[in-house]
């Protein structure tokens, strides 16, 4: 099916259903693959990359591993280079930037930790990466779009059990996010202080002096509404100033947002979706163990936001890879048979949804036995530490790449 090309990446609904719109005017459906990279994954207790040290090997360097990859892409029906991938691919084939806005400027993604985006200086930081790394694509139509970070901490989650406004209240008084947490307070107590007090226990004469307060917080109803607020602020901050710098340089590549941490028991604040909605084109998930698509929850985050949802990162593992599969998300099977079975049956739930436009399969080969830079050491790859194909997934792709247009289209008929 084709339509008005504009010359980039685009988002258009076409009878009920959400597409992809390639430049030329096609309709397109994200099929990627995360870390498609000629370096893999480096193990702290190997001191090398086993996998890059068999592309050596096996390619005698970088060109040959690029000839070999991006046929085995195309011939397995995928069309989008994913996060974490070798920039070299760029040139050949349709893909996603990650821009790890936020990690530059101090999100961890293994801790959690949040950085005080209400500082002034933040608009600034922003501008500078923006520029950095925004400028030398802004007229590439092989991009489809920019992913600001990868997992920022929105709420409680496996890094922390905090809310943001908790850990926010025990900053220093001084802190840019600690005057806005306690702004938040004083209009959800009505300017009451000496309601804060009863509660808190405290003796303050103003919200000036509870600047100084940096205790516990009680889960009580209205608590639990400054932490909504507090969090939709953060949200609104967040998203106000990385979108409006990313659209002064770029005003025509998709903003795919942040990948959001997703699992059954791992769920973003809903108000965060509502903010995101306002500036983003795409929602963009990274979604583990689910057997299926969690359709009425996706159909939430669809009502929320008003925005088309791309999965960006999701696997199946399996135990006959000979890897361990302790560390890492998702769910193992017994069998390579199992996980082609799994695979398929998941892309298919989704992608029967209307608002649904890619996946981006996590990865492109396997992490070390003996673990990465995380510890994660799991069977995520469509190929093994050598290089070597899992056939059974291979040639499940073969399939499923192919049919999934159809399968989208009707989508808008259920």
């Amino acid at each position: 099916m084709k339509v008005e090309g504009t010359g980039y990446f685009r988002i258009e609904k076409i009878n009920g259903v959400f597409w992809l719109v390639d430049p030329e005017g096609y309709i397109f459906i994200s099929k990627g693959v995360n870390a498609v990279n000629y370096l893999g994954d480096h193990s702290p207790k190997l001191g090398y990359s086993p996998y890059y040290i068999n592309v050596i090997k096996k390619y005698g360097g970088a060109e040959g591993w690029i000839n070999v990859t991006t046929q085995r892409f195309v011939e397995w029906g995928f069309n989008t280079i994913g996060a974490w991938s070798s920039p070299e691919l760029h040139e050949y084939l349709p893909y996603t930037l990650l821009l790890d806005i936020g990690s530059q400027y101090g999100f961890n993604w293994e801790h959690g930790t949040i950085p005080d985006i209400f500082s002034p200086n933040f608009e600034e930081y922003v501008e500078k990466a923006v520029s950095f790394k925004v400028k030398p694509v802004k007229d590439d139509p092989l991009l489809i779009g920019y992913f600001t970070d990868n997992e920022l901490r929105w709420g409680p989650d496996w890094r922390s059990s905090n809310h943001l406004l908790d850990d926010f209240i025990k900053l220093p008084a001084d802190a840019p996010g600690k005057k806005v947490a306690v702004d938040v307070l004083k209009e959800v107590f009505n300017g009451s202080i000496e309601t804060i007090n009863e509660v808190l226990g405290t003796n303050y004469t103003s919200f000036d002096e509870l600047l100084g307060y940096t205790g516990d917080l009680p889960s009580t109803g209205p608590f639990n509404e400054a932490r909504r607020e507090f969090v939709r602020r953060y949200a609104e901050r967040y998203f106000s100033v990385v979108v409006g710098a990313i659209r002064k340089v770029d005003p025509n590549h998709l903003i795919l947002g942040p990948r959001f941490a997703v699992s059954p028991f791992i769920r973003p604040p809903e108000i965060v979706f509502e903010v995101a909605g306002k500036y983003v084109d795409v929602i963009s998930l990274n979604l583990y163990n689910f057997q299926i698509a969690p359709k009425e929850y996706l159909n939430r985050i669809y009502e929320l936001s008003g925005k088309p949802i791309m999965i960006t990162e999701f696997s199946f593992r399996a135990r006959d890879s000979g890897l361990p599969n302790t560390v890492g998300a998702g769910i193992t099977v017994d069998t390579q048979k199992e996980r082609a079975k799994y695979t398929r049956r998941f892309i298919t739930s989704f992608m029967e949804l209307p608002y649904a436009v890619g996946y981006h399969w996590f990865k492109w080969s396997d992490e070390p036995k003996e673990g990465r830079f995380d510890g994660e050491n799991s069977n995520y790859g469509l190929v093994n530490n050598e290089d070597e194909p899992y056939t059974e997934m291979v040639e499940m792709f073969k399939s499923l790449n192919r049919e999934i247009e159809v399968i989208h289209m009707k989508g808008g008929e259920s």
